[in-house]
């Protein structure tokens, strides 16, 4: 009888305990994994980079609705993983740069030759990533999101000033993309040639990390 039931409580705690193991695994999946979802984690100092979706265009436009304004076909980011906690959380990175190649930039405003250039200021950025997908893009603590436009006009050269609070986007695993609709940043300078607000809408991927996939958990 004694050996019996030291044997049912040998048993009882090995079958307590494998129930007890699988949450932790599962725990241990970070937000940000290289390979597929709950694959290697991205370790925090590891550099993202994407470039824009093949086949699309970054645009600023003058509404939210319309086609009128600056339209890129090349563009890339790159940001910095700060964080990287146990999924489901956010992931935080520092985005340090985000390129626009002018020469692929074209702009049908009526007036304006061509585009000089696109510059995005007062980096770095941080940038959060939910396991829900959601993603914020927010400057640092008393500065502003701004970009600055610089267009050929018939003229001269003109610049336009653009800011906004924030920016919201959402990423898919399904292309490992970012992507941004119509956020709205509000002229802060510049000639009457320069719409009075801009609706930025881009899509970025893949998403990689030195080459490797990058997926949200």
């Amino acid at each position: 009888m004694r050996t019996r039931t030291l044997l049912t409580l040998v048993g009882t705690v090995a079958a307590l305990s494998i129930p007890a193991a699988m949450p932790a695994s599962a725990a241990d999946t970070p937000v940000l994994t290289t390979g597929s979802t709950g694959g290697t984690a991205v370790a925090v100092g590891d550099v993202l980079s994407a470039p824009l979706a093949s086949g699309t265009a970054a645009t600023l436009y003058s509404s939210a609705t319309g086609t009128s304004g600056v339209s890129c076909t090349s563009s890339t980011f790159t940001a910095t993983v700060t964080d990287n906690p146990s999924a489901p959380g956010t992931a935080t990175e520092s985005v340090g740069a985000q390129t626009f190649d002018s020469s692929s930039c074209t702009s049908n405003v009526l007036g304006v030759t061509g585009v000089t250039s696109i510059t995005v200021d007062n980096l770095p950025y941080t940038t959060t990533v939910a396991s829900d997908g959601t993603l914020t893009v927010t400057p640092a603590s008393g500065s502003t999101i701004q970009t600055t436009v610089k267009l050929k006009t018939l003229l001269g050269s003109i610049s336009c000033v653009y800011q906004a609070p924030s920016l919201s986007g959402t990423t898919s695993n399904t292309d490992a993309s970012i992507n941004f609709t119509n956020q709205q940043f509000t002229k802060v300078s510049g000639s009457s040639l320069c719409f009075s607000s801009g609706y930025f809408t881009a899509k970025y991927a893949p998403v990689t990390d030195n080459g490797a996939t990058v997926y949200v958990n």
